[in-house]
């Protein structure tokens, strides 16, 4: 798609299909009303498949949702090639799977029990989901049934109290499909059909989406995550296409979102048709719940580090990666779809909601910044780079039209639009280029990164040392105002009254058992006799009860002509011990003098 095709000119002849309510930050560069797609946001991709820069719309078209299953390209506002689909799709992702140049990406289409695989929109490889084991109540219904020992609506009942039991998804196809025949005749011929072949249970593709493996690069190798019927969610390894690691689910997938490295660690947001937000992470067989929602979802994204839900109820919610709630939008249509909007110029990740109403409302946080007014209502939406413009969206409508829309050069969504947070919330930050001292230094932890890894261990392993030394060193010596020891349980606080040179130093002690009363206890006062002088140095505590604070109290008077401060140590001691019990030092301030 060149640039003459897709950029209207943004001047003074500016050739743009527009309505009066469309939203001033968007040009439509293209709008084909009798299209004739059927699809969904998860059934459209953005890649370059020539290695030629221009960047390709990839479209997997539902038909009529039982035939005329296509695959489609397009290049710029023309379709270039299309490809028939055996099954109805449920995804396509475009990935990396080699590293061999030049780079072209591969399309994987999610359709049915199959993951096709295209390159050069050519099919390349088929994979097929592991077989599932067959209930025995099922097998054996099948088994008599082919044999005439059960007849059509004894067959009916068993499958059904069968289905009760464990559910839809623990059924095979052939059971389901029967189920679904609306009367007797119907059933009679679906059994005489399809009673002669071998029973499968086979599971389908729900949700797909892509892992990078080792690196994080755009053109890096990334591995298949797919969301079955069957309530897992399988990792696929792109070279071999072999499953390296299969986490169960309460219920089904149907949104995932993906982020991190295989190789290191990663995270799965998953939404499932439960109503709940599962996170699978790197190491579990069976996936955390994060998020109860009040609502099937209808759309999930991840921007930054919160989780953006759609539910059937009309609300947008938005929780934190650890399933706090931060916000809730309740909205007047109902929601059918959402969409990343990530403008890498402007630093910016937005989020736009489509409503059934024909509006596409675009978030920035809790914030509506803009409003596109469309002709018909949305039912799928991609944003990214297509042809040569980076910040194109593209919306698929339910009648089947294609709109094509690209963001202004000038716009910007501030957030004083509707927050009244002022333009300085969207300044981007004035960053300094990379300077020769910051790349050296960059190149030298790069050279060196073990050795200095090991000079921070060795640290941090010392820091610990010591800190554990100097608690062991407190504990042994009791320097601390909170006794842990079982047999005198006992609390110290003191504090330090008046402005000198006479100051009364007040002494709070309490016994912090349950039931255990404290006997032959002293607080002794120790001070330099230089500085200070104690009026009672020792004081006999009479028997302590649990619960209860005892105040003791003395006078220390500031005897120093120099006018310097010193510290007082406070010691709880037990008659016949040789070691206090609790120990304060009280830090005394400086003596006003007196004229």
């Amino acid at each position: 798609m060149s640039s003459d095709v897709l950029r209207p000119e943004e001047g003074g002849g500016e050739s743009v299909v527009a309505t009066g309510q469309d939203s001033d930050k968007w040009l439509t560069a293209h709008n084909d009303p009798v299209a004739g797609l059927n699809t969904f946001s998860s059934c459209m991709a953005l890649a370059d498949l020539s290695a030629d820069g221009e960047i390709k719309l990839i479209i997997a078209d539902l038909g009529s949702g039982t035939h005329n299953m296509k695959l489609k390209v397009y290049k710029g506002t023309q379709l270039s090639s299309e490809n028939t689909l055996i099954d109805m799709p449920t995804g396509v992702i475009t990935f990396h799977m080699d590293t061999t140049e030049p780079q072209l990406p591969a399309v994987a289409v999610a359709s049915g029990s199959y993951i096709y695989i295209y390159k050069n929109l050519r099919p390349y490889f088929k994979f097929t989901l592991p077989t599932l084991e067959v209930n025995p109540l099922e097998y054996d219904a099948w088994n008599q049934a082919r044999d005439d020992l059960l007849d059509v609506s004894l067959l009916y009942e068993i499958l059904d109290s069968l289905r009760h039991e464990v559910g839809e998804c623990g059924l095979t196809t052939r059971s389901q499909r029967f189920l679904m025949c609306p009367d007797h005749q119907s059933q009679q011929n679906f059994l005489d059909q399809h009673k002669g072949f071998l029973l499968k249970r086979q599971t389908v593709v729900t949700a797909i989406a892509t892992l990078k493996k080792s690196y994080a690069e755009e053109e890096a190798i990334s591995c298949l995550v797919l969301g079955t019927e069957s309530a897992n969610v399988f990792i696929l390894d792109p070279e071999a296409f072999t499953i390296l690691n299969s986490v169960s689910l309460p219920s089904v997938a149907v949104f995932l979102s993906v982020f991190g490295l295989y190789d290191v660690e990663y995270r799965i947001i998953v939404a499932c048709r439960n109503g709940h937000v599962y996170t699978l992470k790197r190491g579990v067989k069976v996936g955390r719940p994060t998020i109860e929602l009040n609502s099937q979802a209808v759309g999930l994204v991840r921007r930054d580090k919160n989780i953006f839900v759609a539910t059937m109820d009309r609300n947008l919610h938005c929780f934190s990666n650890k399933g706090k709630r931060l916000w809730t939008q309740q909205m007047d249509s109902v929601i059918s779809c959402l969409e990343l909007i990530e403008i890498k110029s402007l630093n910016l990740r937005l989020v736009a909601v489509a409503l059934e109403d024909r509006r596409v409302l675009i978030f920035k946080d809790k914030y509506v910044v803009d409003t596109i007014h469309m002709e018909a209502p949305v039912s799928a939406m991609l944003f990214g780079r297509f042809g040569r413009e980076d910040n194109t969206f593209i919306l698929v409508m339910k009648g089947g039209g294609l709109h094509i829309k690209i963001l202004r050069r000038k716009a910007r969504f501030a957030a004083d639009d509707s927050s009244g947070l002022g333009p300085a919330a969207a300044t981007r930050l004035n960053v300094p280029k990379k300077t020769k001292l910051f790349v050296d230094q960059t190149m030298r932890e790069r050279e060196n990164s073990i050795q200095m890894h090991r000079v921070f261990q060795h640290d941090l392993y010392k820091l610990r040392l010591n800190t554990a030394r100097q608690y062991v060193r407190a504990l042994e010596t009791s320097s601390n105002p909170v006794s842990i020891t079982q047999t005198e349980p006992l609390k110290l606080s003191a504090q330090v009254l008046g402005l000198g040179p006479t100051f009364k130093i007040k002494v709070e002690l309490q016994n912090t058992s349950a039931s255990s009363p404290s006997l032959g206890l002293m607080v002794v006062f120790h001070a330099d006799h230089h500085v200070y002088n104690v009026q009672n140095s020792v004081i006999q505590v009479p028997m302590l009860v649990p619960g209860v604070a005892h105040v003791v109290e003395t006078l220390v008077n500031n005897v120093s002509e120099l006018g310097v401060a010193d510290t007082v140590k406070v010691l709880v001691v037990k008659e016949n011990s040789t070691r206090p019990v609790l120990t304060a030092l009280i830090s005394m301030p400086v003596a006003d003098t007196v004229s």
